[in-house]
Order: C-alpha cells, then structure tokens, then sequence
C-alpha cells in the first residue's frame, strides 16, 4: 500500500502544481459536492422538478451516505494529508504539498464519501434528464449529454478531493464506481408510499447501528475513528479547519434526521387542488433553497452534544419544509387559477 499511497501523493503534487486560477475551481468544485449538498440543494431542486425523482435523490443520499460510514469503518483507509507525515515521507523525500481549509476532515479516507454519495445520490436524476431529452430528440448526443454531464462532475469532484489531500486517487475511483452502482440498484427499491412508521424505524435502524462500537468501547470498529480523529488533529496544519460535520457521527445523525424528515413529508400532503404550475414550482424551489440556509447558518451550538441534537433536527425538518410548508405558502400567496370559462 505504501507505494500505492505514494503514487497518489505525487500526483496530489502535479495537481497542486497546476495554474494558480484551477486552485479556487478545485475547491469550489469540492465544496460543491460536500455530501450535505445532496440534502440541501439537490434534493430541493429535484423534487420540484418531479416529486418522485426528489425524494428518490434524498432517499438514496441517505442511504448510500450511511454505507460510505460503513465501509470507512471496515476499510479505514489513511488520509493524504496526515499519511504523508505518518510515513516518514517527508524525511525520506521532498514533498510539496499544502493544505487548505477544506482538507481536514477527521473520518477515515475509503472510499470517497464525495464522489461516492454524489454518485449515488445524482443517478436518479441523471437517468430522469435523460428521458426528458429522448422525448424531445432524437439526437444520440442530447440523449447523453446528461450522462456525460454526470461522468465530468465525478470526474472533477474526484480529482479535486486529491488536489486538497482529503484522497488517494484509488480511494477516488472506488467511491465513484460504488456510487455508480449504489445508484443504479437503488432507484427502483425508493420508498415512495411508505408511512411515518417506516421511515421512524428507519432511523432507528440507522442510528443503532452507528451505537454499535461507541467511541468509548474496545470494540475493532471503535479504534478506526479514535485513530483519524487523533491523526486529524496532529497533522491539520490549521486547528480551526477542523469542522465537526466531517466526522462519521455527524452523518448518521444527518442521515437519521433525513430519514424521519421523510416520513414528516409522507404524513402531510397539500390540499386537494393543490398542484403547482411551473412558476410556482420555480418559487417554491428557490424558497426552499434559501430557507434551507438560513436554517443551517442560523443554528450553529459550539457545544458538541448540542451540535449534534441540531443537526439532528435540522435535516429533519428540511424535507417537511420543501414538501409541504412552503409549497403551501406559495400556493396561499398566489391567485388561484381561473378555470376556462364553457358557454
């Protein structure tokens, strides 16, 4: 693995190498895809371009954002920018290299939660854009353009998770192929007509299974988070860019608080009568869009337990909002539609 590890730091160092004006696209395009995104962009954006497609993206987010845990407790894997160090390649070496704000997180590195999450969670619309094209061309390359689009945003959210140490390149390819996979098997299994009950003990079920090796037991899944979390630490070069949503909890509580938000949206629906005409809809979203930052921005406890709580509860009531609550406010805003008068 050691020259596998090295092979990958080398070419983190031609990527950083690169035009001065690619560093702020690296990092943009890696925020971008932060995991979160899928939760508080994606799926908005989604749902109000086809309800299913929406909660089908935040469905498979969840659940492919729980397994990339999973798999990073059984796999571990070292990150770039402590490994680096850990291995005495810097001793043996000249190695030019450098953090940002974004490259510290503290949960192991395989696979890419980035690349594998995005993945997964963007297939169902890719696949849902590609059928709205094959209706309105019949040109191979419009049919596709969407699947192309999707292979260059991986592509690039891959390559930027090298360039600012947060992967190894092979860490990359594995969180992008799994992805692939996760979200092509899992648009057909989307919990459309389940009710609150389902998705309560989905949640459960999620977040049981993260108490099973608590940081305090000896258990051999407990030791790989201690371990990231203390090497994190060592080796971040800037203690603030050490964030507490990069940690493995931070997203079983996300995902278990997405899972319960689902099942608020599936217990409330708008009155009958109660479509929503493109401009509408197009409201709705940007209202949703806007109202989902706030929330974030908004509550922001420096106390860990609290934080967690919050998060908890933030990623709950988001669904709720973008499915009911403000498309309900849109539809009391506006004039309602004059039927077509018959003689």
């Amino acid at each position: 693995m050691d020259s596998l590890h090295t092979t990958g730091i080398r070419f983190a160092e031609v990527l950083q190498a690169g035009p001065p004006w690619l560093e702020k696209f690296w990092i943009s395009v890696t925020s971008l895809a932060d995991p979160k995104c899928v939760f508080t962009v994606c799926f908005p954006l989604a749902y109000f371009l086809d309800r299913k497609v929406g909660v089908s993206v935040l469905w498979i987010g969840l659940v492919s954002e729980w397994l990339n845990v999973v798999l990073k407790w059984f796999l571990f894997g070292e990150r770039p920018f402590w490994w680096v160090h850990e291995s005495g390649l810097t001793r043996k070496q000249l190695v030019v290299l450098r953090q940002f704000p974004v490259s510290c997180e503290t949960g192991p590195g395989s696979p890419s939660g980035h690349c594998m999450i995005t993945g997964a969670a963007l297939w169902p619309l890719v696949t849902a854009l590609m059928a709205l094209a094959s209706r309105h061309s019949r040109s191979l390359v419009v049919k596709m353009s969407p699947f192309g689009a999707y292979v260059l945003l991986l592509l690039a959210v891959g390559l930027s998770r090298i360039f600012v140490l947060a992967h190894f390149p092979h860490q990359v390819v594995g969180g992008i192929l799994t992805g692939a996979v996760l979200g092509w098997r899992l648009q057909g299994c989307t919990p459309a007509n389940r009710t609150l009950g389902f998705f309560v003990a989905t949640g459960l079920a999620l977040l049981l299974s993260s108490l099973i090796s608590p940081p305090t037991s000896n258990s051999p899944l407990s030791s790989p988070r201690r371990r990231s979390i203390r090497l994190a630490t060592k080796w971040c070069s800037n203690p603030s860019w050490l964030r507490l949503d990069t940690r493995p909890f931070a997203s079983i509580s996300r995902d278990t608080g997405s899972a319960l938000g689902l099942g608020l949206a599936a217990s409330f629906s708008l009155p009958r009568g109660g479509h929503l005409d493109p401009w509408q809809r197009l409201a709705s979203a940007l209202l949703a869009l806007v109202a989902i930052q706030v929330l974030h921005w908004f509550l922001q406890p420096t106390d860990v337990t609290l934080w967690y709580g919050t998060n908890f509860f933030k990623y709950a009531i988001g669904p709720w909002l973008v499915t009911f609550l403000l498309p309900q406010l849109v539809l009391s805003l506006t004039p309602p539609r004059r039927s077509p008068h018959i003689n």
